[in-house]
């Protein structure tokens, strides 16, 4: 999942849609994400844009060259939402610049699972 606003382009906010269909593109961020489509990965953009902002924003991705799958409106605005799955899921936090990727370790937030065993008795050892 990829944001648009701030990460493929420059950011604009929902109260001008007329600014979003001359956005500038941020550099490398074609390349990448088609790089990435070409590998195989599912590109899925993942925009607080509006519904009603579908024509001009799949307009501009196609203009620009962009390949994807996807694309999901209407996501919480200001980073407030907490993704959850049951799958191990990738999470990079974008700071402007489309560089190749190194792994690192960092610190996560996860469910305890030593807690939820102190509470049913389930130890997961059969």
């Amino acid at each position: 999942m990829i944001d648009i606003d701030g990460v493929i382009c420059c950011h604009v906010d929902n109260e001008f849609p007329e600014k979003m269909k001359t956005v500038e593109e941020l550099d490398g961020a074609r390349e990448w994400v088609n790089s990435k489509y070409e590998e195989g990965n599912y590109i899925c953009f993942f925009t607080a844009r509006l519904e009603s902002h579908r024509k001009i924003t799949e307009t501009w991705l196609r203009e620009h060259g962009f390949r994807y799958h996807q694309i999901i409106f209407c996501k919480p605005r200001g980073g407030n939402y907490h993704y959850i799955d049951h799958v191990r899921v990738h999470a990079t936090t974008f700071k402007g610049k489309f560089t190749p990727m190194v792994k690192l370790t960092h610190g996560i937030e996860v469910f305890d699972e030593v807690e939820e065993e102190r509470q049913t008795g389930n130890t997961g050892a059969e």
